[in-house]
């Protein structure tokens, strides 16, 4: 708990409103109402306790669905980020949901307990960069970009790591299937969004790319909701899951 929970109580009238205060986006400190601070302390504890029993980030909408009626979960998790930002472990927005992570400074400790990951490829890396910042995009949307034919263990390698997935059909002949990031891959990179990806400036500072790039050179944006689909897009159904091997095939009987 805050500094702040344990203030002395202010008396209050009865006509207040705290509903009001629970829907609003003031900041939690600017709540000063003490019924309205026990009621958002309590959620915050049993958002801490839902988040914290979660193997995978949980996303807002799963922590609405759980904590009290007028909570706003924009407020309590904002207080409950600041409760845990000077501690061993922080909580941290993974695309629209929310997980603890070890403190950065303190990666060091950890160290000897993590598994040795093999690295990956060069032409893996440079898949990954393009579905990242260009998704949706198509294998031959890749090749076209990479100048020459992507394998398809490479791609089985990045769906593998769940750092890509397959996220719909593109509405041209042969209907190709396009691929985006996860949210998997946002959590791996220590990125909020995936429009935190680094850009042009940010990229040749890190000498990732060369100081004498064609002026006509451009780092497209990676659109704001990746998960929403294109206008040129058709959302993958079980009969495409099952062609791609991602579902079992129903077994129906004559």
């Amino acid at each position: 708990m805050s500094e702040r929970a344990n203030a002395s109580v202010i008396p209050f009238k009865v006509g207040d409103e705290p509903e009001e205060v629970l829907f609003s986006e003031e900041p939690a400190e600017q709540v000063q109402n003490p019924a309205e601070r026990l009621h958002l302390a309590e959620a915050v504890r049993m958002a801490e306790a839902i988040v914290f029993a979660s193997a995978e980030p949980v996303s807002e909408k799963q922590l609405a669905a759980r904590l009290p009626d007028g909570i706003n979960v924009a407020v309590a998790m904002a207080e409950l980020q600041q409760i845990y930002a000077r501690r061993g472990v922080n909580l941290v927005r993974v695309g629209e949901a929310w997980a603890f992570r070890t403190a950065g400074d303190l990666a060091f400790l950890m160290s000897r307990d993590t598994v040795q990951q093999r690295k990956l490829s060069r032409a893996a890396l440079e898949v990954l960069a393009i579905i990242a910042y260009h998704q949706p995009v198509t294998r031959a949307e890749i090749e076209d970009i990479r100048g020459v034919e992507t394998s398809k263990g490479t791609l089985d390698t990045l769906l593998e790591t769940e750092w890509v997935r397959m996220r719909g059909r593109r509405r041209t002949p042969g209907r190709p299937v396009t691929y985006g990031t996860t949210d998997t891959f946002l959590d791996h990179f220590a990125l909020e969004e995936i429009r935190d990806l680094p850009g042009m400036e940010e990229l040749k500072g890190a000498g990732l790319l060369s100081g004498r790039m064609p002026s006509n050179f451009s780092i497209p944006q990676p659109p704001a909701d990746p998960d929403a689909l294109t206008d040129d897009e058709d959302a993958l159904t079980d009969i495409d899951l099952e062609e791609l091997g991602l579902l079992t095939p129903r077994v129906t009987e004559d």
